[in-house]
């Protein structure tokens, strides 16, 4: 990976849809690299072109992070459950208060409710959880500074 890979994921990040033949001209190389560049990068599984859809424009109004204290031997397998379900976009493995944390959007708060006592509350391990509903989100990006 270097500076020109960086550079095309970077635009990429702005605009999924660019044409390779913009980024070309953006980066100041061929269209035939950037195409070997992307066609690579995709390959080894360094980035993944992906839509990122507004969850609240699609009709779910309730997003929360949900933070899951576990048992300790069973925290990769809770997270890997919570990773099956349907309403969770996120989940990881993590230090402090909270074993797992997982971002979910459902259609409402009364689905939320549901889902944390009849899906999430009833996996084996699961402790506790704390739940934190989003009120507003001021950044929806996926990615890292490249």
């Amino acid at each position: 990976m270097d500076e020109l890979d960086r550079k095309i994921i970077a635009l990429l990040e702005r605009d999924g849809r660019a044409a390779n033949a913009k980024i070309a001209r953006d980066v100041g190389v061929s269209e035939g690299t950037v195409r070997r560049r992307l066609k690579r990068l995709v390959t080894d599984r360094i980035i993944t072109v992906i839509a990122l859809p507004d969850p609240r424009k699609l009709g779910y109004e309730s997003e929360a992070l949900i933070g899951i204290q576990v048992d300790p031997d069973k925290i990769d397998q809770v997270a890997n459950k919570v990773a099956e379900l349907d309403h969770t976009r996120w989940v990881a493995v993590t230090t402090g208060t909270y074993d797992v944390f997982a971002w979910a959007t459902l259609p409402n708060a009364e689905e939320l409710g549901k889902f944390l006592r009849e899906k999430v509350g009833t996996i084996v391990g699961v402790r506790r959880t704390e739940t934190f509903v989003n009120l507003a989100v001021k950044k929806r990006e996926y990615g890292i500074p490249v």
